[in-house]
């Protein structure tokens, strides 16, 4: 079985499209997460970032539609009333970006708050164009649409202005406390966000026969933060008792 040549050649462009692109969109959201691990508004990077994403994808489904001779626009002109059926089935998609835009630039809601609609209750975690994603009490994920939240009421609890993280840490008997507290605080004083005041403080809680139990509390600014913040000092904590 003899495969026309061009044949062969639209595919490996094809290939080598869908390659690209996948590439290049997880390299921009890369950046953009590492961008913006410490802002204190996560909200609108995510807007740039979809709208990118959403862009290097129509021009890769351009780009392909190109090679097999078909141009997109002058294809959904001749469409007519197919065009209009297409246009009529893509009417919640379209509601869904507007009110995702809506969302962003009017800042009703954003990363970090909680939301409590039709009976659904959860951190705002993401919003995207199309979709808001909630996380609740037990670790489960909801996706909203987007014109859901624009089109009915839901109740609003904003993400505090300020929030203290502790870590519960256990020291081996031989680690000399004071060299620890003054590791510690050296290291959550440079974290960019951590608050002066009140002062970042290391309590002794207990000691056992085998460890010296502490306490690590401290402030933050950035609520969407927490985790990253109890995840570094988690590691300095293990770094020193090693």
């Amino acid at each position: 079985m003899n495969i026309p040549t061009n044949l062969v050649q639209t595919l490996l462009w094809i290939i080598v499209i869908i390659v690209l692109t996948t590439i290049t969109s997880k390299i921009i959201t890369q950046i953009l997460n590492k961008f913006n691990r410490f802002k204190d508004d996560m909200t609108g990077i995510y807007l740039i970032r979809d709208i990118i994403v959403y862009i290097i994808y129509f021009i890769a489904l351009m780009d392909i539609l190109r090679l097999f001779g078909i141009n997109l626009y002058g294809t959904l002109l001749s469409l007519g009333i197919v065009g209009i059926a297409v246009s009529l089935a893509a009417k919640d998609i379209i509601s869904n970006l507007f009110s995702g835009i809506i969302l962003i630039i009017g800042k009703s809601i954003k990363v970090g708050d909680t939301i409590e609609i039709n009976k659904s209750k959860g951190v705002v975690e993401k919003i995207h164009l199309r979709t808001t994603t909630i996380v609740d009490d037990e670790g489960i994920v909801s996706n909203i649409p987007n014109s859901t939240l624009t089109n009915n009421l839901f109740k609003l609890y904003k993400a505090p202005e300020k929030y203290r993280i502790n870590i519960m840490a256990g020291l081996p008997l031989n680690v000399d406390l004071d060299e620890f507290n003054s590791y510690i605080l050296e290291k959550i004083n440079k974290l960019d966000g951590v608050l002066d005041e009140p002062k970042p403080r290391i309590y002794a809680k207990d000691i056992t026969f085998e460890q010296t139990n502490i306490k690590i509390s401290f402030w933050i600014k950035d609520y969407n933060n927490k985790d990253d913040y109890k995840l570094i000092i988690t590691n300095d904590v293990r770094k020193f008792t090693k």
